[in-house]
């Protein structure tokens, strides 16, 4: 099963897929879970291993969309009484079993995207820095093939090339052709759809382009997030410097918009319904568990509490109007 697994995290990194890693690094009896068990959760919620008993599931799903959204890994603990401890995540285990199983859990994010747009010396050295920090590396320029660029993962010749404009996270782009075809390359930088776009040029000289971009019908709001001049200013004068207070503030962002929570790649089961049996959380979106009963959909964490509760429901909620549920 891991060999299985293992095949299918490297197909998911290749098509370039969040997803997590979880595996069982401690357990107390009584648990069906064993040490070096392991799964694997995408960004969907989709599960594929085994991490224990039904009963882990939801609270796995949930702190893998969680880990997920922020990037971090976690260590999480399921006992029956949960017991806080320094660096672990303690959650209710409510099932029969009674065990305890400690679940390490691990982001596996595609590596985020630099798009550049030019050939210059500024732009060579984002693309050597960029790939020395983990980040895929487009540059786009009509001389881009004409040029050493063996830092990109691609090049393109074309500022308006469709796969400049592929679905997925949001890239971040800089404008770094400082004379040569600007404005073309701000209106294709813009296309798509940036989480940063920075431009390498004087204030006058930007002003000039936004002049000439609201000329050619570029909303004003599209323009006004754009970074100019690009970088945080540490007095940086040679390409290599520049390359770095940019690269500087894009992290700077990237950080931000993971504390904010920004993630609409990632898809977060966050409704979430009780187990009226064990009390267990279900997230609502993966629930694989339901019934029907009073008027209202119930959630649980696995057959046998479905089972139990739909053979007697009145011992578990009290009933009021048909339509009210507890």
């Amino acid at each position: 099963m891991r060999k299985e697994l293992l095949g299918l995290a490297a197909e998911l990194s290749q098509r370039g897929e969040p997803f997590v890693v979880a595996m069982v690094v401690r357990r107390e009896s009584y648990s069906s879970a064993q040490l070096g068990d392991m799964a694997i959760i995408t960004a969907d919620g989709g599960y594929h291993g085994w991490l224990g008993g039904s009963c882990t599931r939801p609270s796995v799903q949930r702190e893998a969309a969680r880990a997920l959204a922020d990037g971090a890994p976690r260590l999480v603990s399921l006992s029956p009484e949960p017991d806080p401890r320094p660096g672990v995540t303690p959650l209710p285990m409510t099932c029969h079993s009674g065990g305890t199983v400690d679940i390490y859990i691990e982001p596996v994010l595609p590596a985020p995207r630099l798009v550049l747009f030019g050939v210059t010396p500024v732009a060579r050295a984002l693309a050597q820095l960029g790939k020395a920090m983990g980040y895929s590396v487009d540059v786009a320029d009509p001389e881009a093939h004409a040029v050493d660029l063996q830092y990109a993962d691609r090049v393109f010749s074309d500022l308006g090339a469709a796969e400049l404009r592929a679905p997925g996270p949001a890239p971040y782009a800089v404008v770094a052709s400082m004379g040569e075809n600007d404005e073309d390359a701000v209106a294709a930088a813009l296309a798509t759809r940036p989480a940063y776009v920075g431009v390498v040029a004087s204030r006058r000289r930007f002003a000039v382009l936004r002049e000439t971009l609201l000329g050619r019908g570029v909303a004003p709001q599209a323009l006004d997030p754009i970074k100019n001049p690009a970088g945080l200013d540490i007095g940086g004068r040679l390409p290599e410097e520049l390359a770095l207070s940019i690269l500087a503030e894009i992290v700077q962002v990237r950080r931000a918009i993971q504390r904010g929570a920004d993630v609409a790649p990632i898809v977060e089961p966050v409704a979430e319904a009780i187990d009226p049996v064990c009390s267990m959380r279900v997230g609502v979106a993966t629930a694989r568990h339901t019934g029907e009963w009073n008027g209202r959909t119930w959630y649980f964490c696995n057959a046998r509490c479905k089972d139990t509760f739909l053979a007697a429901p009145h011992r578990y909620v009290d009933t009021g109007p048909p339509g009210t549920g507890r």
